[in-house]
C-alpha cells in the first residue's frame, strides 16, 4: 500500500489492490498508511543527513575510474493555506560512457550517459536539500569516486550548495538553458524568426559550444549601450561562463545536460501536482520520501530499514 501510494493516488492505490490483489481497503487507509511509513521514513532520511554532516570527510580515493554526478532543480506544488511552493529535487547517478551518432560530423562518438538514479526531495529551502543530497552522496560513495560533476539551471541557490557539499566537482549550466538565454539575448537585437535573428543565433550557438560564452557575456556588455536589455543576458553569461565548457565537457564524457533532473522534477510533479491536488503541509513531506524511494528503485531497501527497526 505505501509502494502503490508513492506512484498513484490514494484512490488509484486502493482500486488497484482491490481489482489486481482482492484486498478490500479504503483510500483513507492508503493514505494513513503513507502518512506513518513515509513519516518514519523521513525521520530516517533526516537522522542520515545529521549523520552525514558529523562524519569526518574521508580524502583517500578508491574508485578513480568511476564517475558521479549530482543535479538539483524545484518543481512548484500547491500546498493548502499556503498556495503555490516550491519543492526541491536532487539526484545522484553515475556517468558512464555511451554510443551516439553525432550528425554535426557524421560520426559515430562516445558522450556521458547518467544512469542509476537515486533522489531526494525537500519542500522549502536548499539547506535541507543540500543536506539530504550529501548524506544520499556518501550513502553512493562520493568521497571514494575520482571524479565527479554538479548541474543545473545556474539558480544561485544550486551553485551554493555545489560549493558547500560538492566542491571541487565539475560544475556545468545546462545547455538547453543556455541556449534559451542565448535565444533572448537574440531578440535584443534582432525580431524572432526573421534571417538576421537566424544567423545571430548560428553563430552565437557555436561560441557558446566552443567554450566562449565570457565572449559572449563582452559582446553583449558592449551592444548594451545602445540596447539596454542586453545587459541582463551579458550578466547571466558573465557570472557562469566557466561552467560553460560544453565542448570539453563532451570530449572528456561528461554530461551537457540536466535532463536527468528536469525529468524528476516532473515525476514529482506527476505524483504531487496533478488535476485538482491539494496537500497539507506534513502529507506532503511524509510522501515525498516515498516517492523518492519509488522513483530511485530504492523502496525496498529503506523499507527494510524502518520496517525492523522501530523509531525510538
Amino acid at each position: 500500500m505505501t509502494w502503490l501510494s508513492g506512484q498513484v493516488s490514494y484512490e488509484d492505490a486502493a482500486t488497484i489492490l482491490e481489482q489486481v490483489g482482492g484486498i478490500h481497503l479504503s483510500d483513507s487507509t492508503a493514505w494513513r498508511s503513507a502518512q506513518e511509513w513515509g513519516s518514519r521514513m523521513l525521520w530516517v532520511e533526516e537522522k542520515d543527513s545529521e549523520i552525514a554532516q558529523q562524519k569526518p570527510v574521508e580524502t583517500t580515493v578508491t574508485e578513480s575510474e568511476k564517475r558521479l554526478g549530482a543535479a538539483m532543480d524545484g518543481a512548484i506544488i500547491y500546498i493548502r493555506q499556503e498556495g503555490w511552493k516550491e519543492l526541491k529535487v536532487g539526484s545522484i547517478f553515475e556517468i558512464e560512457p555511451h554510443t551516439v551518432r553525432d550528425e554535426r560530423i557524421g560520426e559515430d562518438v562516445e558522450i556521458g550517459r547518467a544512469v542509476n538514479h537515486s533522489y531526494v526531495a525537500h519542500l522549502g529551502g536548499p539547506e535541507p536539500l543540500g543536506k539530504k543530497l550529501f548524506a544520499e552522496a556518501r550513502r553512493r560513495n562520493w568521497l571514494h569516486v575520482g571524479d565527479t560533476q554538479v548541474l543545473g539551471d545556474a539558480a544561485a541557490w544550486i551553485w551554493n550548495l555545489a560549493d558547500e557539499h560538492f566542491g571541487g566537482s565539475h560544475q556545468t549550466v545546462d545547455w538547453y538553458h543556455a541556449k534559451e538565454h542565448l535565444f533572448a539575448a537574440c531578440l535584443n537585437f534582432h525580431p524572432e524568426g526573421t534571417p538576421a535573428a537566424q544567423r545571430w543565433m548560428s553563430t552565437n550557438v557555436e561560441l557558446l559550444y566552443q567554450g566562449h560564452a565570457a565572449r559572449i557575456a563582452q559582446n553583449l556588455h558592449k551592444a548594451a549601450e545602445t540596447r539596454p536589455g542586453a545587459d541582463q543576458e551579458a550578466g547571466y553569461f558573465e557570472n557562469n561562463h566557466r561552467r560553460m565548457n560544453y565542448m570539453e565537457l563532451r570530449e572528456q564524457g561528461w554530461l551537457m545536460g540536466s535532463g536527468v533532473i528536469e525529468s524528476a522534477a516532473k515525476q514529482f510533479k506527476t505524483r504531487f501536482a496533478g488535476p485538482g491536488m491539494r496537500w497539507s503541509r506534513k502529507g506532503a513531506e511524509r510522501l515525498l520520501p516515498i516517492r523518492a524511494a519509488v522513483m530511485g528503485n530504492q523502496f525496498d531497501r529503506i523499507w527494510s530499514s524502518v520496517y525492523n527497526s522501530p523509531l525510538n
